[in-house]
């Protein structure tokens, strides 16, 4: 059994979890980040539609969350999924078709990207009531907030 293996592909995968406090499905200057949110990374089969990987993770104080993944998934299809909230009053998870799309990463080194890793969209929990700013806020453009801890 001479025959070189090609080396196990290791990638991590980075993300951001936020509330969503206006209910919006996009982070504003009024969002928070959320430490302690557990989110789950699961890869299946594209054909067969077989779970072939899954990991949790939970978020820092600054609200990211790291998954280290060992291996290829080129015939997979990946996704981060929200679990679990810190945050009772921040604790309801999207599941429209916006939500799922928003959380696809590729886990193959065959698809042009140099780096090992892979940056998630951030996902956000949304508030049970949104906060009596957004009507204005949501007219606001929509450029990259940096987002306030709680």
């Amino acid at each position: 059994d001479d025959v070189a293996k090609p080396p196990v592909s290791q990638f991590h995968i980075q993300g951001l979890v936020y509330c969503d406090t206006c209910r919006i499905q996009f982070m504003t200057r009024v969002s928070t980040i959320m430490e302690g949110a557990t989110v789950k990374l699961e890869c299946r089969n594209i054909t067969a539609g077989t779970q072939t990987f899954k990991a949790e993770a939970v978020t820092d104080k600054v609200g990211q969350y790291s998954i280290p993944v060992n291996g290829d998934f080129e015939d997979d299809i990946c996704e981060i999924e929200l679990v679990k909230s810190p945050n009772s009053d921040c604790s309801e998870i999207p599941h429209d078709v916006y939500a799922k799309q928003s959380a696809k990463v590729s886990l193959t080194s065959n698809n042009g990207e140099a780096s090992d890793i892979r940056s998630a969209n951030a996902l956000g929990f949304m508030r049970k009531e949104p906060l009596k700013e957004c009507p204005e806020v949501s007219k606001e453009p929509l450029d990259m907030y940096d987002v306030k801890a709680n």
